[in-house]
């Protein structure tokens, strides 16, 4: 039985390292390429300590299977603020929905709909109207692209989201195939709260 439970002050520091070894292992796959380092995951999830954010474990028994992280989105990497630049939504109006990550085994369970639940509710308490993610986008003839691969597009339709018209973030990281860092478009999506 999956469970999931908020993680958060000393439960989140003694997790740190099996978080970074989960976004690692769920990355590396399609649609992301992540060619993983567990230093700069360590690093990056420091920013989940800031008072505005969440992090949802997702647990079969001791054992951590999936993440979900989300973060206001003025507290979160800038490269990620700029595409807002002309949208009428103001930073602080937008809760971040950063990452869900979920080893195979335990898809299709509802632990995506927990997972985007709790960070919502997190959101409202925090007094955001929105709550905004982003994924990458890769071209349909991608060399890597497994055979029957599919979008969570329909997940996150029906969640509510869509995507927003040209906000677009790029982001450099090193594909499993490529020697070095690469920028990467990432698509915005959005939902009233």
């Amino acid at each position: 039985m999956i469970t999931t439970r908020v993680l958060t002050g000393g439960s989140l520091a003694a997790a740190i390292d099996d978080l970074a070894r989960l976004r690692i292992a769920v990355f590396r796959d399609w649609p992301y390429l992540y060619d993983g380092d567990i230093a700069y995951e360590r690093d990056y999830l420091q920013a989940y300590a800031d008072p505005s954010a969440i992090v949802v474990a997702a647990f079969d028994d001791a054992r951590l299977v999936g993440a979900a992280t989300g973060t206001a989105m003025e507290a979160h990497a800038d490269d990620f603020a700029a595409p807002f630049a002309t949208r009428p939504e103001r930073m602080e109006e937008i809760f971040y929905c950063a990452e869900s990550v979920l080893l195979p085994d335990y898809r299709g369970q509802g632990v995506g709909h927990a997972f985007f639940d709790a960070r919502e509710a997190h959101a409202r308490d925090l007094g955001r109207r929105y709550s905004a993610f982003c994924s990458v986008v890769r071209p349909e003839d991608h060399p890597l692209k497994p055979q029957g691969a599919r979008s969570h597009d329909v997940f996150w339709r029906g969640r509510g989201y869509a995507p927003l018209p040209g906000v677009v973030a790029q982001f450099r990281w090193r594909d499993i195939d490529q020697p070095d860092q690469t920028d990467h478009p990432l698509q915005f999506w959005m939902r009233q709260l």
